[in-house]
């Protein structure tokens, strides 16, 4: 099973990607921990990824999009896989679609969660005040303005994606305002 969550920052994305790897038995790939590993293993691609890096630049989509395209062929993705924080513009989701053919392979679905942008705030506040209650630390974008500057650069980049999948026939919604156990209800239901 082949898988994109889409959702703004705080819609448990995270969260149902976890339940959904242990559920299917397939690997959460998030862009984040693949640009870090590519580094690490020191691949020609994260070698190009660090220099930019040090540089304090943006890694640009075609690196993104070719680390992306190599920890895909690795052993691990072999029944699937969930794309985390990826794509999150339209280039790189027509990426995703160029790589996926090349190799054979489709998109199973792309599941949005949907959510109430007020309740969102609510939650990262929330959020916030449990870490500090259990004297974890507390993430520096859980605070009011900055997870509203999240929210805003969600909608400018990110959030024409669903329009993109929905128009490909591979967009499903879910209610991201249930419990954890609601949510992963329905998105078990959707998937089949």
């Amino acid at each position: 099973m082949r898988l994109i969550l889409l959702g703004p920052p705080g819609a448990g994305k995270g969260t149902q990607a976890k339940l959904i790897t242990e559920r299917y038995d397939i690997p959460q790939l998030s862009t984040g921990d693949m640009l870090r590993g590519a580094v690490a293993a020191k691949t020609p691609i994260g070698l190009k990824a660090k220099a930019v890096m040090e540089a304090g630049e943006l890694v640009s989509d075609d690196i993104v999009n070719a680390i992306v395209a190599e920890r895909i062929d690795q052993p691990d993705c072999a029944k699937g896989f969930i794309l985390d924080g990826y794509p999150r513009t339209l280039m790189q989701a027509d990426a995703v679609e160029e790589m996926l053919a090349a190799r054979g392979l489709k998109l199973d679905a792309v599941v949005e969660l949907v959510v109430d942008d007020r309740a969102l705030v609510g939650r990262i506040v929330n959020r916030a005040e449990e870490a500090k209650a259990a004297g974890l630390p507390v993430r520096k974008d859980d605070t009011p303005e900055v997870f509203e500057e999240r929210l805003r650069e969600y909608y400018k980049k990110t959030a024409p994606l669903t329009g993109y999948y929905f128009a490909k026939r591979r967009l499903k919604t879910v209610d991201g305002m249930g419990s954890i156990d609601e949510v992963s209800a329905g998105i078990a239901t959707l998937l089949g």
